[in-house]
């Protein structure tokens, strides 16, 4: 027992113990298939029997193993090699562990899963200990071709596969479901396997390599994978506290093709390997709205202050009744001089039959508007619309100027894109392939859609317009003619102003150029 004051060969147990465990997975997950079979009061005791057979087959092929490798009288030689007994059951074990290491290791890499389902038919219970009985003498090889190629010690071999044995025996369940949900370390133990392998081989061929060498190597490797391990539970946590909807949201928007939005340490880490597109072209405009809506402020969803049609009192009535039936609206502000003075919101219908019997507007007939700060956000402002019956919602600013108003249409429009009325046109035309003409109210949310871009939108700047975009980019008004570029990786966008009107950018047109043929094939995927 001179061995136990050996420290390398403490470190050989331990090392021992680990690999007949792994060693010995697929032994307990086809036993386990197999014990399906027999109904489930027969099933832990064919458990228990098929991992003490193992055990015991494992004892009896370690005692005969350890003896064949003694036999060290030359057989033959070829050249300058001389080959024993011993020499042919190392090559022999070497070339079976390099076999079976490669095959599970490629098996595991190309992700192709072990599946076997058994008939719900109950079988005899000494027909599925027989064929565990066979399982096990198959199993049992490599298990102990590697306690043969690590250790000297018939005695280390034999308390290394008890051990592991007890354990299995003792934990086949959470221990099956450990290794499965850890596959870095299967492959890890793989790896171990073809070393051990090519270890035997050069032994075998008459080159002896030191067994403290393997053990500082895979020690080494333990270390670095319970490291990993460590990196990966932590990782798990931090994201755990994110929130799920946060992490729900981030999962669909790769589904739809685009970027999930990250933060600098993950960006640098994300893959430029676009993800496959799993939605069309309307299902992910409005899956991407349903996602974004709740972060975007109602200056982007609201119809500005410039396009809201507003019922003047100071008018003449035929003219306010000429205004109404062009207007395609039901309700519309009722204001005295400006629309910052608002007496009430007027249903069209009742205006008109007002203006013909009676020739001006019955304020007793007007509802009190309803008023928000821009500051709000758009759910509540979803739960506002819904106590206003359909009625508009004014915006202010902070000075109690109007900004806009906001209709149910406006947050349908968010979340499924425009819907021009009569009296409109649509904000985006396609123009060519790879060409459009914008207005500069374009919401820069849906010319994010169809432009397959994620650099537009920047809630932090405030604004939400292309116009506002664009005035972002040149830092001034700029005048017809003025363009400016948005590079990225696989495309070029160029932007040329076509028109400003009342210091405002009425028209732009968009431009792509892509970069190679291949990118314009991928992205026209998405047009």
């Amino acid at each position: 027992m001179e061995w136990m004051l050996d420290p390398s060969a403490w470190i050989g147990l331990l090392t021992l113990v680990i690999l007949e465990i792994v060693l010995g997975i697929d032994n307990l997950i086809f036993i386990a298939i197999l014990v399906e079979k027999l109904p489930p009061a027969l099933r832990d005791r064919a458990r228990i029997i098929g991992l003490s057979l193992a055990l015991v087959m494992r004892l009896i092929l370690l005692s005969v193993m350890s003896w064949l490798i003694k036999l060290t009288d030359p057989l033959f030689s070829v050249g300058p090699f001389n080959f024993s007994g011993r020499d042919l059951i190392l090559i022999a074990g070497g070339f079976f562990l390099l076999f079976k290491g490669t095959l599970e290791l490629h098996e595991r890499v190309e992700g192709r899963a072990v599946n076997a389902s058994g008939s719900r038919m109950h079988a005899s219970f000494w027909v599925i200990v027989t064929q565990i009985v066979i399982l096990d003498a198959v199993f049992s090889i490599d298990a102990v071709i590697t306690a043969v190629g690590m250790v000297d010690h018939l005695a280390i071999m034999m308390i290394a596969v008890i051990i592991a044995m007890s354990i299995m025996l003792g934990a086949s369940k959470p221990l099956t479901r450990f290794v499965n949900a850890h596959p870095t370390v299967v492959i890890l133990c793989l790896g171990f396997l073809l070393t051990i392998g090519f270890s035997l081989l050069a032994e075998g061929f008459g080159f002896a390599v030191p067994k403290g060498y393997l053990y500082a190597a895979i020690t080494f490797s333990v270390a670095i994978e319970m490291i990993n391990q460590l990196a990966r539970r932590n990782m798990r946590r931090a994201d755990a506290r994110r929130p799920l909807r946060e992490r729900t949201a981030e999962g669909v928007l790769r589904m739809l093709g685009k970027r999930p939005l990250m933060g600098p340490e993950q960006s640098s880490e994300a893959s430029e390997v676009p993800s496959p597109q799993a939605f069309g072209d309307e299902e992910r405009y409005m899956v991407s709205g349903v996602l974004t809506l709740a972060d975007r402020s109602i200056n982007s969803i609201m119809t500005p202050r410039t396009d809201v049609s507003w019922i003047n009192l100071d008018d003449d009535a035929a003219e306010l009744r000429e205004q109404i039936i062009k207007a395609p609206h039901s309700f519309f502000p009722v204001c005295r001089g400006s629309l910052d003075e608002v007496v009430g919101i007027g249903r069209a219908k009742e205006m008109i039959a007002d203006l013909i019997t009676q020739g001006s507007i019955r304020l007793s007939r007007l509802r009190d508007p309803i008023i928000v700060h821009e500051s709000i956000g758009v759910l509540r402002l979803m739960d506002t619309l819904k106590r206003s019956r359909g009625q508009m919602v004014l915006v202010t600013d902070e000075f109690g100027n109007i900004e806009g108003v906001v209709t149910p249409i406006d947050v349908f429009e968010a979340i499924a894109g425009e819907f021009p009325d009569e009296d409109e046109t649509p904000d985006i035309v396609i123009e060519g392939d790879d060409r459009w003409r914008a207005d500069g109210a374009a919401d820069l949310h849906h010319l994010e859609l169809l432009l397959n871009t994620d650099d537009l939108v920047d809630e932090e700047e405030g604004y939400s317009t292309l116009a506002g975009y664009l005035l972002k980019r040149f830092g001034h008004l700029p005048k017809a003619g003025d363009s400016c570029e948005l590079i990225q990786a696989h495309a070029t966008f160029k932007f040329t102003v076509l028109r400003v009107e009342n210091r405002r950018i009425a028209a732009v047109q968009i431009e792509r150029d892509y970069h190679n043929i291949d990118d314009a094939h991928d992205m026209s995927e998405y047009d």
